[in-house]
């Protein structure tokens, strides 16, 4: 019978030494990157929803187009 091993050889070896003497590895993580795009991606969303809103708070009235502040007449 032959087992399976599930060991992590290859990422055992992964990170290289420069001349400083520290560790840089030698492999991107690519999930890491997205996810981390994405987060900044919604933070920053959040920030422009905010001032959006904080704007509309303090002037309600500039959010509303003057058309239709006129009255408008009903034909009886």
């Amino acid at each position: 019978m032959s087992y399976i091993s599930f060991s992590n050889e290859k990422y055992r070896n992964t990170s290289k030494t420069t001349e400083e003497g520290t560790a840089e590895p030698s492999f991107v993580d690519v999930d890491k990157g997205l996810t981390l795009a994405g987060v900044t991606f919604l933070c920053l969303l959040l920030i422009a929803m905010i001032i959006r809103c904080a704007k509309v708070i303090m002037d309600p009235y500039s959010a509303i187009p003057t058309s239709t502040w006129e009255e408008q007449h009903l034909d009886d």
